[in-house]
């Protein structure tokens, strides 16, 4: 399929997903999923993180988590939720909706790490190396 514009694509994107509000996610991982954020380390170094996330940046993604790859880190296990985010809200759509069509069971935190923050949720500086989990 092509889109006439990045847009386009987004909304196909979304369509699939069930985008979850920063409230929502944070009673989801209280269900068991699991936070992955997908920013570069420089944008996690001039926002910050959040506590409890774990850093896969973007180009990594589908290799780490899909529990039959060679790459997967050690938490991607069959039929582990994630939710991905980037700073606002729009990679993670993109990112998510690839995680479902390779059967990794994942939505997006609408608005990103900026509306989480903006949420009042925890943060913390940020710059923690990639492929690690925030604490």
């Amino acid at each position: 399929m092509t889109f006439p514009s990045v847009e386009a694509l987004l909304a196909d994107a979304r369509s699939r997903l069930d985008r979850l509000e920063p409230s929502a996610a944070v009673e989801a991982i209280a269900d068991g999923a699991r936070l992955v954020d997908i920013r570069p380390r420089g944008q996690r170094a001039d926002e910050g993180e959040i506590p409890g996330a774990v850093i896969i940046e973007r180009n990594h993604l589908e290799w780490r988590l899909h529990p039959a790859s060679a790459s997967r880190i050690r938490a991607a296990v069959p039929g582990q939720r994630w939710i991905v985010f980037c700073s606002e809200g729009y990679t993670s759509s993109l990112a998510a909706d690839s995680l479902n069509s390779i059967g990794v069971p994942a939505t997006d935190l609408v608005g990103g790490f900026t509306a989480w923050a903006a949420a009042g949720l925890p943060t913390a500086p940020g710059g923690t190396e990639a492929e690690q989990l925030r604490h």
